[in-house]
């Protein structure tokens, strides 16, 4: 008998299964889509609904259905064409300001596949078409910012230890702090190199005053690091909670970010998403001063600024500030405790709750006012050139009376709802770009160069696996069979892994899917020839079945090992397309390698279990 373990049996049964299960949503193409989300202060609901309608419905604009799910409005297309053709009316309609509209895919996976975590992979930038940015960070700004932050915890250590100093400079490679006498000097150095480890700090040899000081290499490589690390999470949150489906953002080399929008047609929008910052000042209100007179007469007073709240009543705020959304180190959505009205927890870094505490210490029973600042880029053509600005909307969104004294911790309400507080709160997290990104590539790739991507990938696997089929079953006969068998079973275990570990299918994907596919073949081809060798041996059949696949197990190993190496070294050390033929050529190698000696031997050991008497083996 040729004998195989039950829970072999059972393991191949399983995750036939599993493939089957994992794989089918594939099957499932999506839908052309819009997703209409609301922006601070507007909401999503039947009366947008009705609008939305109407506006497509007047243009002629013809829609599978609308629906409302997790306070998003999704539209539905038959073709693309309608789908462009809604996003661009719905733009003019509903404008950029209140709505986000994101073109996107609906999945059209039954809802009892999709509540499993099954969902078809998702098709890369040169399948579904969409935009490529290669953005420049500019690490110049980066060392700017890291210096500014030390000059201002230099001061801020100064006064909190109440050393006199003369001033602190910035030089070409690091600062030059000036105190009063040469005690001062001893004092800020021992201060200086106990709070402030990441500096060197050492003595100016011909003055009694000065201390230089100059920030460690190793500091400096992981802000600028970080700053690439911050950049790109903040694009991430960006893209990912405005509705933009599916974006590939990641980093190239040491100094540039590739993002990759899926499905977006219209670059001049995706700027505007990409560039768009939120956050919040914390400013004093000038409260010796008519703010009704001052908006009439438009004298505002040298330290101070006029900004209106929503309502439109002007409030005159003091020019210095107590502490910005850049020193936010966290931002959550909550129900205020007392008054039961949204709100946002608010916590400031060391900096900022310091200053926090040094005012509400000293101001007590006088108002404080949240200025909201929402910056977003705008590109104009202007004389056929592209041009660009930024548009900024500042208003007050609170002003309330300090109660108590409090520091890096505390809470910003004012807010009209709890949508409201919610997204503020995420602006807030996703904060502004560390230091400013440029644009040095742009490209737009339309969807029908992906659909004919598709169409040709798919062309060339199926022609190769249906000539490799052809092949093995006229060669090895019903081994041959049995290896056809094992290879649709490695396709679907294949689909069902990249689709299950959320893969990216690119154009270099489907060519490691091509190419595994010729590998398994390898595989079932050594199998097979070490059956013909054993049988011409002498051996039995099922003692030749039996030695066939444990001396090809050895030589299966070894060859498809040096090409696991290889797909690991470009998985580590690829990007982009490279990476995702590495992980597609990883899964299929082990996927076939899987098909190629265990299904088979399960295959196998059913046909010739059955026969009381095996006389030969059609090999």
């Amino acid at each position: 008998m040729f004998e195989i373990p039950k829970w072999k049996i059972g393991l191949v049964t399983a995750l036939v299964v599993f493939a089957f299960l994992y794989a089918l949503p594939n099957a499932f193409p999506g839908q052309p889509a819009i997703q209409i989300s609301a922006n601070r202060g507007e909401v999503v609901n039947d009366l947008l609904q009705g609008r939305v309608e109407g506006t497509l419905k007047g243009k002629k604009i013809a829609f599978d259905n609308v629906r409302i799910d997790d306070d998003r409005l999704t539209l539905r297309f038959a073709e693309n064409d309608s789908q462009l053709a809604a996003h661009t009316a719905l733009v003019e309609e509903l404008g950029i300001e209140k709505y986000t509209i994101a073109l996107d895919t609906a999945s059209t996976v039954p809802s009892w596949l999709s509540a499993i975590r099954g969902k078809p992979m998702t098709l890369g930038l040169d399948l579904r078409g969409g935009i490529h940015f290669l953005m420049q960070v500019d690490q110049q700004a980066a060392r700017d910012k890291l210096d500014e932050g030390y000059i201002d915890g230099l001061y801020v250590m100064l006064r909190a230890e109440k050393i006199p100093y003369r001033g602190v400079t910035r030089t070409a490679d690091g600062f030059v702090v000036e105190l009063t006498t040469r005690e001062d000097r001893e004092r800020a150095y021992t201060e200086l190199t106990e709070q402030l480890p990441d500096l060197i700090v050492t003595r100016r040899d011909a003055s009694e005053t000065i201390l230089e000081a100059v920030i460690r290499p190793e500091t400096v490589a992981q802000a600028q690091r970080a700053t690439i690390e911050q950049n790109i999470t903040t694009l991430r949150n960006r893209i990912n909670e405005l509705g933009v489906a599916e974006p590939i953002i990641q980093q190239q080399g040491a100094t540039r970010i590739v993002v990759q929008l899926p499905g977006v047609q219209d670059p001049t929008r995706a700027k505007t998403i990409l560039g768009a910052t939120a956050t919040l000042e914390y400013r004093a209100v000038n409260d010796s001063v008519n703010a009704v007179e001052i908006a009439q007469t438009g004298r505002v007073p040298p330290d101070s600024l006029l900004v209106y709240t929503r309502e439109g009543e002007p409030v005159v705020v003091r020019r210095e500030i107590i502490a910005t959304g850049d020193q936010l180190t966290g931002a959550t959505s909550m129900l205020d405790t007392e008054s039961g009205t949204p709100a946002v927890s608010v916590t400031l870094d060391a900096a900022g709750g310091r200053r926090m505490l040094d005012f509400t210490t000293d101001n007590v029973g006088r108002p404080m006012a949240v200025v909201f600042i929402e910056r977003v880029p705008e590109v104009k053509i202007v004389d056929g050139k592209e041009v660009r600005t930024s548009r900024e909307t500042k208003e007050i969104i609170s002003v309330a009376n300090i109660r108590g004294v409090f520091g890096p911790r505390f809470q910003t309400t004012g807010l009209d709802s709890m949508q409201e507080a919610t997204e503020l709160a995420l602006l807030l997290r996703a904060g502004s770009l560390a230091v400013p990104i440029d644009i040095i590539e742009e490209r737009v790739i339309g969807p029908s160069l992906g659909a004919e991507n598709i169409q040709r990938g798919l062309e060339a696997m199926l022609i190769g696996t249906a000539l490799i089929a052809l092949f093995v079953m006229v060669y090895y006969r019903l081994v041959g069979v049995v290896t056809v068998v094992g290879l649709s079973v490695n396709l679907l275990l294949l689909t069902a892994v990249l689709s299950f570990l959320g893969a990216t299918l690119t154009m270099p994907g489907i060519a490691g899917i091509v190419l595994t596919v010729g590998m398994a073949v390898d595989a079932n081809v050594l199998i097979a020839e070490r059956i013909r060798e054993e049988v011409r041996a002498g051996n039995s059949p099922l003692a030749a079945l039996r030695a066939g696949y444990e001396k090809a197990w050895g030589t299966i190993l070894d060859a498809n090992l040096t090409t696991m190496f290889a797909a690991l070294a470009m998985f580590a050390f690829g990007s982009g397309p490279v990476r995702g033929f590495a992980v597609t050529l990883l899964a299929g190698l082990l996927t076939s390698m899987f098909s190629a000696v265990v299904v088979t031997n399960v295959i196998m050991a059913a046909i010739y279990n059955r026969q009381r008497k095996v006389a030969a083996i059609s090999v």
